[in-house]
């Protein structure tokens, strides 16, 4: 077996399912385990591990959400997958953060931290986890979420309108722009938090959704995942025209970010994404702890 040194290990000791996930991934990535390869049987890989055949099949359902595995099935060992997405390499945001969610979910105790413009992509993102414990296949014991947004009080970077080249831009499309971007904040905040909470009263989960207020404009996307993962993703800014209301069409600097790629970091991968992961989290929590503000979604 690799080298396991580094693993994570479950409360009785013995290697948890993402550890064995990882396992199975590096040897993808080697070439000692070729697309249209079965895997050895779930016992066999049990004994290989260590492990009881239930940790083997959570560790291969993570495999399978990252797209590695196909056909997992009762009746046979499944196949590495003839398209083998490497986690090495980015993919559009909104691609890549669902089955990263997924796998963050699949935990005891879930926390998720985020620092973003909107909560729009972690919003979409997170159906996918919501169905799979609605459906009954995962089911942790809390869920903690913590939402850096912008506030509602500063000058925002974007989006914002175009100045005209004479005396700046028009105030009052300043504020229909804001406003806009402040509704959005605001409505999609409300949902994602719904969404969570209603998993209290429908599952039992313990439930924490909490959003504080940023002095400036994020450059970028973080999200921070059970301590263990951070994926980054950065704001790309254009000029275009986009309505703003009734009708009222605007020439502004706006972001796109669900097509921007996401690039991710794991604590299990080496000293530099450690480093990168522990480094984030540091600053997260010093800006929540510091310089924001409690944020109110209305």
């Amino acid at each position: 077996m690799a080298d396991m040194a580094d693993a994570t290990l479950n409360g009785s000791g013995r290697l948890s399912p993402q550890a064995i996930a990882d396992d199975l991934r590096e040897r993808i990535r080697a070439g000692r385990l070729k697309p249209g390869d079965r895997l050895p049987t779930q016992a066999t890989l049990a004994d290989e591990f260590g492990v009881e055949r239930g940790t083997v099949r959570q560790a291969l359902h993570l495999l399978q959400t990252d797209g590695l595995l196909s056909n997992i099935s009762k009746g046979s060992p499944p196949r590495i997958a003839t398209v083998t997405p490497s986690r090495d390499e980015p993919q559009p945001t909104m691609v890549a953060l669902a089955p990263r969610l997924v796998q963050a979910f699949d935990t005891p105790k879930v926390r998720i931290d985020a620092v973003c413009m909107t909560s729009e992509t972690l919003m979409l993102a997170l159906g996918e986890p919501l169905r799979l414990i609605h459906e009954g296949r995962m089911r942790p014991e809390s869920i903690d979420v913590r939402i850096l947004l912008p506030s509602r009080d500063i000058d925002l970077a974007f989006p914002v309108p175009v100045p005209d080249g004479t005396d700046g831009t028009d105030r009052a499309d300043d504020e229909a722009v804001h406003q806009r971007w402040l509704s959005t904040r605001n409505a999609q905040g409300q949902v994602l938090r719904h969404n969570l909470r209603s998993l209290r009263s429908s599952h039992g989960i313990d439930v924490q959704v909490t959003f504080r207020a940023l002095p400036f404009t994020p450059p970028v996307k973080l999200y921070l995942l059970n301590d263990a993962e951070a994926l980054l993703s950065y704001y790309m800014v254009t000029r275009r025209e986009e309505e703003i209301d009734s009708g009222t069409k605007l020439e502004m600097y706006a972001a796109t970010s669900s097509q921007a790629l996401l690039f991710s970091f794991e604590k299990h991968a080496g000293h530099r994404d450690r480093s990168f992961v522990e480094e984030s989290q540091k600053w997260f929590t010093a800006l929540w702890e510091t310089i924001t503000s409690d944020l109110t979604l209305s």
